[in-house]
């Protein structure tokens, strides 16, 4: 066999071989295909150490603190989630660029296509009034403006303590409810914290006692 015919065969030899190796991929048996879904995705962008702010439409929203920032982009409809998964602090500004609320949690997610964040773990806030809210779950809507949670919800208040279940309430936490609630309204040491009666109500309740301090009987 000459060197041309020499090559030729083995060059058939590679296409057939070639063409086997296609065959076999393209097989149907379930064991040998390779299946990718959406939870395969790698994150688009991966930041560490991060403290920035956050605009919308030119205006300062929130400021976030976090170990790691995961960004996740949808190519079909280009929208994107956030993902903090070694937790997050977040400080919400309002209108006049004055924090009106902070949040702190173990792991954060933030929906562009429904502008919502779903924060979970051990779940902290607290307003501007020095009122505390902790829950496992909390979700913020920015969209509607409302925060609520499912799950179980204590509140640390000024003049009372709550806990209960599917709170709401506005963005600034100043507005909210919850049910199935229960609480606890404390009453202060001091006597004059406690109402007194008026001067003639004490001098009726003098004469209508007997020396004796019990109250006269009518006849």
């Amino acid at each position: 066999m000459t060197l041309i015919q020499h090559t030729k065969a083995m060059a058939i030899t590679i296409v057939v071989a070639f063409a086997f190796c296609i065959v076999a991929c393209n097989n149907d048996d379930s064991d040998s295909k390779i299946i990718i879904n959406e939870n395969d995705s790698l994150p688009f962008m991966k930041t560490y150490g991060v403290s920035t702010v956050i605009s919308d439409s030119g205006i300062v929203r929130y400021k976030i603190i976090s170990e790691e920032w995961l960004f996740y982009q949808n190519q079909e409809d280009q929208t994107y989630t956030w993902a903090f998964e070694k937790g997050l602090f977040l400080e919400k500004f309002n209108e006049d660029y004055h924090v009106d609320a902070f949040i702190n949690c173990d792991t954060a997610y933030y929906y562009s296509k429904d502008q919502l964040w779903e924060l979970k773990g051990r779940v902290n806030m607290k307003n501007l009034k020095g009122e505390t809210f902790k829950t496992s779950i909390l979700f913020w809507n920015q969209g509607t403006h409302t925060i609520y949670s499912p799950a179980y919800m204590v509140i640390d208040g000024i003049d009372q303590d709550l806990d209960g279940y599917d709170f709401r309430s506005n963005e600034q936490m100043t507005d909210y409810m919850i049910h199935q609630s229960s609480g606890a309204f404390p009453l202060g040491d001091e006597k004059s914290n406690m109402p007194q009666p008026s001067n003639d109500d004490a001098e009726r309740l003098e004469q209508s006692s007997d020396s004796t301090g019990n109250p006269q009987q009518n006849p």
